[in-house]
């Protein structure tokens, strides 16, 4: 158990981090990701308060769909937290920030925290599925990105086929009186539990940004070659000024992938070096379970080729690398 955005969270379980994230991708797993923030806004005003504060546009979802989403630092256009909206029903939204930003979120769009009302548990792989058909099938039939209120033995839940693994599967949101008996009986279906370890091991192979990482104070959405969740249509959103200059000018620099050499992890903050000189600098590191070498996210020159060889200063030593395409780890 490790302290983790004012919670107490698991970092691994009894059968380690690799079983863990290797049990992801091969089968199915839970995670508690209680810690999460919910804030929901309802009302007739909800939608003009997201739609006017996010970048994403609502406009092209509806209710029972989920959509990622930004919200950005009117200053300087950075990612002050990136959120998934759950629409739940025609003027209902909980809005999903990052564990320690939820009071920020709030400051911006407003709504009522739920947080301490229900817990979340997100079972995901391949296998997530049919393994939680045995005990809440209507859970399992929520598709991609699709939210549904239903019923589990009583118990009103949210559920929404959300997930940071780059495999499906769904995130649940339960009562705290009942949050125990459902995760006992998504473990007793042979549902593998895993903790933060696994969840960063994973969000990292399928190339997803970690807030305070990838996104965070002085990175904007372009930056982190998320651009597509802009809503560039609608009228406005917090920070769009500074993004349309930035789209204008071009950015200094870019996400970018690093495949290294062997099974010594990179870590963030390390400098990268091409032909000696530097170039830029990782975000995130680490040993890639499935591809049996290490990984890292890295913002570098946006004119940097995939396949250019670079080196990553690792507490003094020199990493080789090689830049490649994100996700490092593809899933259907």
């Amino acid at each position: 158990m490790v302290p983790f955005g004012g919670w107490d969270m698991p970092l691994q379980y009894s059968g380690g981090t690799l079983s863990e994230h290797l049990a992801c991708r091969s089968s199915a797993v839970a995670f508690d990701v209680s810690h999460l923030g919910t804030v929901r806004l309802q009302g007739s005003t909800a939608f003009d308060l997201l739609q006017d504060a996010l970048t994403n546009d609502l406009r092209k979802i509806a209710a029972g769909r989920a959509q990622y989403t930004h919200l950005l630092d009117p200053a300087d256009g950075s990612v002050l937290d990136d959120i998934i909206v759950w629409w739940v029903a025609d003027d209902v939204f909980d809005v999903m920030p990052n564990a320690s930003n939820t009071e920020r979120v709030i400051a911006a769009i407003g709504g009522r925290e739920t947080t301490g009302e229900r817990a979340v548990v997100a079972v995901q792989g391949p296998d997530a599925r049919r393994r939680l058909s045995d005990v809440f099938p209507e859970a399992a039939e929520v598709a991609r990105f699709r939210v549904a209120t239903l019923d589990w033995h009583g118990v009103p839940c949210t559920v929404a086929g959300t997930g940071y693994t780059g495999e499906d599967g769904v995130e649940i949101a339960v009562p705290v009186d009942s949050a125990a008996a459902l995760w006992n009986a998504i473990t007793g279906a042979g549902v593998q539990p895993a903790g933060l370890g696994a969840r960063d091991t994973l969000r990292l192979e399928a190339g997803l940004p970690l807030h305070g990482h990838e996104l965070g104070p002085g990175i904007t959405t372009l930056e982190a070659g998320l651009g597509w969740v802009i809503g560039w249509d609608k009228a406005g959103f917090r920070g769009r000024e500074v993004l349309e200059r930035q789209r204008e000018t071009g950015v200094r620099r870019l996400l970018r992938g690093i495949s290294t050499e062997g099974r010594r992890p990179p870590r963030g903050d390390c400098s990268v070096f091409a032909d000696g000189q530097p170039i830029g600098v990782t975000t995130s590191g680490n040993f890639s379970p499935v591809l049996g070498h290490g990984i890292a996210l890295a913002f570098l020159p946006p004119d940097t080729a995939d396949g250019t060889e670079v080196a990553i200063d690792v507490r003094g030593s020199s990493l080789p690398g090689v830049v490649t395409k994100i996700p490092f780890v593809a899933k259907k």
